[in-house]
């Protein structure tokens, strides 16, 4: 009897294209694809496992968020407010947010990336409506707008983004890890990411693009490794351990790598510009990396027909409209109109607080120790 020959490199790589082939289904006869059918329920049963995990997540994250906004308004009432990491309702808004972020991993594990990375919207829409009900905040007709094209968007985006059944295996991370499409893409994303970094560390330019630019190339790396890691687990629950092959450990790194600088780099952008602004431009550019992301690297839109690609970028279109409908100029609302209070200053005495005119030359008057003052629209106002 003839010896078995030890596998080579072909074999292996056979190996992963037949694995491949199996993980593949999508545009299989029958199915439904791109309807709201029967059949399409139980093809896509760990896909909307996967949705259910991720909108909990981000609807967890909002009521966090809310938490925390919370604990810090009722620390500044304070006549002694105490640091903020001392206060149990702050550390109950940093709990939910690690369980939501929990949420959020573990969907990466059952369902595309191109599916859970635009429900990122649902997060903004909740904490909205949040704010409404908990922290007294006005409702909005722009709110109620960006809500609804929201929740239409991510109607469709469930509804037609790629349904590909794929084991995320440590075989299959390695066949993606080495593909010449995601070798160019490194490339190609290395070298945008000097020449950004180039000008804002050299010429000092940090405009807001700029930085959110750079989260994003870093968000694209993070979204691919999270998966990888993500599935990986998942896999090794399900059916063969998966935790022992390098390129797991190698994924965890570049995703803990890459969120820490990613996270640096949004700090630097809220610090420098409103919160208003910065959320929703990160949303979509979040969004947009991570859907080449998952085209690239995991070849999600394979087999896709044009129709189910166009409604799917129509349901992303939508959610970041909405995005941006909700979060315009709330942080305006939130200002309060400021005066200048004269009454504790030693040796004068006011009656009354003097209201700035932040439209005029002169933002307040001061009194000038007589018996009565000019107001700015030239008549004697008695004190």
């Amino acid at each position: 009897m003839a010896a078995l020959a030890p596998a080579g490199p072909r074999d292996a790589a056979s190996a992963a294209l037949d694995e491949l082939s199996l993980n593949f289904t999508y545009g299989a006869p029958g199915v439904g694809n791109g309807s709201l059918s029967g059949a399409w329920y139980r093809r896509n049963q760990i896909h909307l496992f996967g949705v259910l995990l991720a909108i909990l997540g981000n609807l967890v994250i909002s009521i966090s968020l809310n938490i925390q906004k919370y604990s810090h308004l009722q620390l500044a009432q304070q006549e002694h407010p105490r640091p903020y990491f001392k206060s149990v309702l702050w550390w109950s808004g940093v709990l939910l947010m690690a369980v939501g972020e929990t949420g959020n991993f573990a969907a990466y594990g059952f369902a595309p990336i191109t599916l859970i990375a635009p429900l990122g919207c649902v997060s903004v829409t909740g904490s909205a409506i949040i704010s409404v009900t908990f922290l007294k905040d006005n409702l909005r007709a722009s709110d109620l707008l960006g809500m609804t094209l929201a929740f239409a968007g991510t109607y469709l985006l469930v509804n037609f983004a790629p349904n590909i059944t794929q084991a995320i295996s440590a075989r299959t991370v390695q066949y993606y890890f080495v593909g010449w499409q995601f070798l160019i893409y490194v490339i190609l994303e290395i070298l945008i990411f000097c020449i950004l970094l180039y000008f804002y560390k050299r010429k000092g330019m940090k405009h807001m693009v700029i930085l959110l630019t750079l989260v994003a190339l870093l968000a694209s790396l993070t979204v691919i490794s999270v998966k990888a890691v993500s599935g990986m687990i998942t896999f090794s629950m399900t059916d063969k351990m998966q935790l022992t092959y390098p390129i797991f450990y190698i994924m965890f790194i570049i995703m803990i790598a890459s969120c820490v600088f990613q996270v640096k780099f949004l700090n630097q952008a809220t610090k420098l510009y409103n919160t208003t602004r910065v959320v929703p431009v990160n949303h979509i550019f979040f969004t947009i990396s991570a859907i080449i992301a998952g085209i690239i690297f995991y070849q999600e839109f394979l087999g896709a027909a044009f129709l189910t690609v166009f409604i799917y970028l129509f349901g992303c279109f939508l959610s970041f409209l909405g995005v941006f409908l909700v979060t315009r100029n709330r942080e305006k609302e939130h200002l309060q109109q400021s005066y200048i209070d004269f009454g504790n200053i030693p040796g004068k005495q006011m009656l009354d607080k003097i209201q700035p005119d932040s439209n005029s030359l002169s933002y307040g008057t001061l009194p000038d120790g007589s018996d009565s003052t000019n107001s700015q629209s030239g008549e004697k106002k008695e004190v």
